[in-house]
């Protein structure tokens, strides 16, 4: 297993306990608001039988009694007769009333039969009525939850919102402090190792100057080679001394900078893999030719791989006036990739091949969109028949320079 596929594993086992946690909380909140509101329920019925009791009676030992036990229900209730009118209510904004009578005789009380009446229908959607019969004529009484019910409702919800909210922002924090020590890490690496390639690399450029000179091999074949090769590791070392730093981008035809890179790796492939190169030779675009070299080194030998035996590869170069857009598109007769690891390819780890280290799309995609403002992707792949990757950037036509972020 890759590690990337690695660290997806643990990012969904950490996910699974948190689903466990936070459905043990809503399990047992749950729990507490059915214990609370099967509670509420009773008192609401004794309420009821209260009330019942009180308006049959004349006993007026019993009144009083009565009334220690009406005024003990906690939760806000309204009842009503037959016709749905409104009799009497408990728990309600006391500032206001149904009766306007009641409104006009004291002061400070607003007759307001609307919030009853808004009162009452809410109430009939949240629990059941209970019944019970005054003078032989039915009653209903009709309540809802309490203030603290209704909190406990929601405090789950609150609850685990402000937990994941916490979670995601120190997911946030670590990842970009570990990414950030990571990426100072390899910038000092691939510094150091342009650095340590620059000695060898210049006493190899002034032994194959002495080897011409010694066996008079200025047209030698070989020693043409020998020296592209040479400028070829020169090239490698610029690239990696400018990572971590800004580049800028000058404008150069897109056709001919991919021609020279495809030239000089076609002769260095198996002769069983043939390349075609097409496109429109006057769209320009701004590159910072070693390392979109880089680029298309990555996706040239990507394509190489996957092509067991004999295949073909394409380079297509065109471009949208309308978009003002560049597209190149590589395009291999390889094994193919499945389309659920279309994304999954360009993550730093994933790779197919045994000695892989998984980092060349990774180094494509940040080279492209980090440094060329474009886009990677793959555009068309079939298992079996090839792949596809479209690369993206900007057109500049008539503009001299093209600055980077």
């Amino acid at each position: 297993m890759n590690p990337y596929q690695q660290k997806k594993r643990w990012k969904y086992l950490l996910l699974a306990f948190a689903v466990v946690i936070a459905s043990g909380s809503l399990f047992y909140t749950s729990y507490l608001v059915k214990n609370i509101a099967r509670s509420e329920r009773t008192r609401a019925q004794v309420w009821a039988m209260t009330m019942r009791q009180l308006l049959n009676s004349d006993d007026d030992d019993f009144f009083s009694y009565v009334i220690s036990v009406r005024d003990s229900l906690t939760v806000p209730a309204i009842i009503t007769d037959e016709k749905d009118e409104i009799i009497l209510w408990r728990g309600l904004d006391t500032t206001k009333t149904y009766n306007k009578l009641e409104a006009e005789n004291k002061k400070g009380k607003k007759y307001d039969p609307t919030y009853f009446e808004n009162e009452l229908q809410y109430m009939k959607g949240q629990h059941a009525p209970i019944k019970f019969k005054v003078l032989g004529d039915d009653n209903y009484v009709y309540y809802k939850d309490s203030a603290l019910l209704t909190q406990l409702r929601l405090f789950p919800y609150v609850q685990l919102t402000v937990i994941a909210i916490f979670l995601l922002m120190a997911y946030t924090a670590f990842s970009s402090s570990r990414k950030s020590e990571q990426d100072q890490v390899w910038v000092g690496l691939a510094k150091e190792t342009a650095h340590q390639l620059g000695t060898p690399i210049s006493s190899l450029m002034a032994w194959i100057e002495l080897m011409k000179e010694k066996f008079n091999a200025e047209d030698d074949v070989l020693m043409a080679e020998m020296e592209n090769d040479v400028k070829r590791l020169e090239i490698v070392a610029d690239r990696f001394s400018k990572i971590g730093s800004k580049s800028v981008l000058e404008e150069h035809g897109v056709y001919a900078v991919v021609k020279d890179f495809v030239d000089y790796f076609k002769v260095r492939v198996s002769k069983n893999i043939s390349f075609e190169l097409t496109g429109n030779p006057h769209l320009k675009a701004g590159l910072n030719v070693p390392l979109f070299d880089w680029v298309v080194e990555n996706l040239l030998k990507n394509a190489v791989n996957a092509i067991e035996g004999k295949g073909n590869i394409k380079v297509e170069i065109s471009g949208n006036k309308v978009k003002n857009q560049i597209f190149i598109d590589i395009t291999d007769t390889g094994k193919g990739i499945p389309r659920s690891k279309f994304d999954t390819v360009f993550q730093p780890g994933y790779t197919t091949r045994k000695r892989g280290w998984g980092l060349g799309l990774s180094l494509t995609k940040r080279i492209v969109e980090n440094y060329h403002n474009g886009q990677i992707f793959v555009k068309d792949s079939e298992v079996g028949k090839g792949t596809t990757f479209r690369i993206v950037l900007k057109n500049t036509r008539n503009d001299n320079k093209t600055k980077t972020r």
